[in-house]
């Protein structure tokens, strides 16, 4: 049978032996542009659109971690000074802060401090006066010492009200004590707002 075609295929004329040979290679470039080379074309053109995509991505992710550490940064700035102002003004009354500061002064200085007493707090518009008497016994140059040293101290510490008396020495060198008000001061919580009234 195929001697049959072949015997047949020889009666047409060389055109028209050349016609059917392109039109076999139409069919079979056409054949392969719908089998093959379009889809790998699709699936080409979706991968450069899903490249395209992904880089948008990556730039805008870029983007969004140079923005998060830049805010990382100023975040951990900002609670450094906080820190740091929280030392001159702190956000509650701390007693035992406060004594503990004003007796490792009065320590160093070679003061005696034989007497503090809390005062009720005076709360003002931005902060809180937190006072506290205070009774210390030493020579002139050690209470000197003392009142430059509470100066020195990070938290805000004002010494006022200061009264000298002379106590009785069987020695040369004269004791003074020295009843003082210690005032520190806190910064105020903020204001919550007031709940809506219900009608």
């Amino acid at each position: 049978m195929a001697q049959f075609q072949l015997g047949s295929l020889g009666k047409y004329p060389v055109a028209a032996k050349s016609a059917v040979g392109v039109l076999l290679a139409l069919l079979v470039g056409l054949a392969y542009y719908i089998i093959w080379y379009g889809d790998v074309s699709e699936a080409i053109e979706k991968q450069k659109r899903q490249e395209q995509t992904l880089k948008t991505d990556l730039a805008q992710a870029q983007q969004s971690e140079f923005a998060y550490h830049k805010d990382l940064a100023e975040l951990t700035e900002r609670q450094q000074r906080q820190r740091e102002f929280n030392k001159i003004l702190p956000e509650t009354t701390e007693y035992p802060a406060f004594l503990s500061a004003v007796q490792s002064v009065a320590n160093v200085a070679g003061v005696s401090l034989q007497g503090w007493s809390p005062q009720e707090e005076v709360v003002q518009k931005f902060f809180a006066r937190v006072p506290m008497k205070l009774t210390i016994v030493g020579k002139f140059h050690q209470i000197a010492r003392f009142f430059y040293g509470v100066g020195q101290l990070d938290r805000i510490i004002n010494i006022e009200n200061i009264s000298l008396t002379q106590l009785k020495s069987k020695t040369e060198e004269v004791d003074l004590r020295v009843d003082c008000l210690a005032t520190a001061f806190h910064t105020l919580p903020n204001p919550t707002k007031p709940a809506p009234v219900q009608k």
